[in-house]
């Protein structure tokens, strides 16, 4: 996200690589995962999709560069013998390096074993000193070369690492920023090495801060991190997703929650972004999701909501039988509860569908009142009510709140003690939109059916 606001701000090109030399992580249904989620959040990519194995062959040429240099070098250690080595250093508690052994073979050596048919890897020849380099977001970086092991850049059955990879590849794509996490950092040192060993310029580097979990740790599936795709499929909205992760690295300098992606690319500096990890916390995205889907136009909200709404068949159904002029002012009374795309079945299903059962505790609540001094007597209320409203003469707003108010007046109580147990009622919840409003878009006649059958409900308590 932050690479496309990035080129979008300066005028340039947002480019997808697909980094898929390691076949064992790689496969069609994680390249569709993301894809999808690109295509999902509209950050779309300028030029064609560049899949690294299928440059295979610059990579090779390259390791072959670095080796006739004198850059890089034949390694003839075996994974066996590597192993103990790492094992070795465990024992002592020192951390495991590369000991050189192959580093200065002569010639003759290194001919001899390929000739005897010894596999090789291909490692870099860290030089001496330090590297340096200027992070946008971290400032002046220095790693000491000593601390970094000399690396492989093709292993032993030919293919490449993604150290080698990504620099070939940074370079054929003429890769100008390289905006990443902070996992990153170690990984750069090594990358500008091989940039200055082959002559190539160096892309400008920026390290951005991982993502962490409610308890400072990074965040990870413990945590419940999942794929994009399954936040879509939770009812999340993808402006809502760019948002947040937005607010997560990057503030647009004042109080603001709710930000979009034209104003931020107005608005966004590399070098402003937080070098401090930033926690995420999934009840805030949920706050924020219900902003985006309350701002959203009824008919905006309807075409979000189809997938959702046909995933069941019977509400499908009914929706479609009562019509879009039905639809869309239930979605004006629901839509400011939503916190949810999936919200809907719970929030906007009682519009189309009878309720089977009634919230427990809303029952208990609103249904069996104690505090009265006596059992509360709902059946009664809610007779009376409906008598109300049958009489009620338009069944307009204004008139049905005449109607139960006038009846609450009348047997001495408060509008909200007919209020809640209606409300329960008719939607088997104890939340809603406004009661009245309610009523007048369900219908005298759906109101009297629900207010009998919630009636002979408690009847058989």
């Amino acid at each position: 996200m932050f690479n496309w606001i990035f080129a979008q701000r300066n005028n340039g090109k947002f480019l997808l690589r697909i980094e898929d030399t390691d076949k064992e992580r790689s496969s069609r249904e994680y390249l569709d995962s993301i894809l999808n989620s690109l295509r999902w959040l509209n950050l779309e990519w300028q030029e064609e999709m560049f899949i690294q194995s299928e440059n295979s062959g610059s990579h090779k040429g390259t390791a072959e560069t670095l080796l006739r240099s004198g850059s890089a070098y034949k390694c003839f250690c075996t994974p066996d013998m590597l192993d103990l080595k790492r094992m070795d250093a465990q024992k002592k508690k020192i951390r495991y390096f590369y000991d050189g052994t192959c580093r200065d073979l002569t010639p003759e050596e290194v001919s001899g074993k390929e000739e005897s048919g010894e596999l090789y890897a291909v490692r870099c020849r860290v030089p001496e000193g330090e590297t340096v380099f200027e992070d946008v977001i971290h400032g002046r970086t220095v790693f000491q070369n000593s601390e970094i092991d000399d690396f492989i850049l093709m292993r032993r059955d030919g293919t490449p690492t993604y150290q080698l990879a990504v620099v070939v590849d940074d370079h054929a794509m003429e890769i100008s920023h390289v905006i990443r996490g902070d996992d990153h950092l170690s990984n750069t040192p090594k990358q500008i090495i091989l940039f200055n060993s082959l002559g190539w310029k160096v892309p400008v580097f920026a390290h951005m801060p991982m993502i962490l979990g409610h308890d400072k740790g990074r965040l990870s599936k413990r945590h419940g991190a999942v794929s994009v795709e399954v936040y879509r499929e939770r009812g999340y909205l993808p402006e809502t997703i760019l948002n947040f992760l937005l607010l997560l690295g990057w503030s647009p300098g004042d109080d603001r929650e709710i930000i979009g992606m034209d104003e931020a690319i107005g608005k966004f500096k590399l070098e402003d972004t937080s070098k401090k990890s930033a926690v995420f916390d999934e009840r805030k995205l949920e706050w924020m999701n219900g902003q985006y889907i309350t701002s959203l136009s009824e008919s905006d909200l309807a075409n979000r909501l189809k997938p959702f709404i046909d995933s069941d068949k019977n509400l499908a159904r009914i929706i479609e039988e009562k019509g879009e002029e039905y639809f869309l002012p239930v979605l004006s009374l629901v839509k400011p509860r939503m916190r949810l795309l999936t919200d809907f079945s719970d929030f906007g299903g009682y519009f189309y569908i009878d309720p089977s059962e009634y919230d427990p505790a809303a029952v208990k609540k609103h249904w069996h009142v104690p505090s009265l001094g006596k059992e509360f007597e709902a059946m009664e209320y809610l007779a009376r009510v409906r008598l109300s409203m049958m009489d009620c003469e338009d069944f307009s707003i204004e008139s049905i709140e005449t109607g139960i108010r006038n009846l609450a007046e009348k047997i001495n109580l408060k509008a909200a003690q007919l209020i809640h147990p209606t409300r329960l009622a008719l939607t088997g919840w104890g939340i809603s939109p406004g009661l009245f409003e309610v009523m007048n878009l369900l219908g005298r006649d759906t109101v009297i059916r629900r207010l009998e059958k919630a009636i002979s409900y408690l009847n058989k308590l």
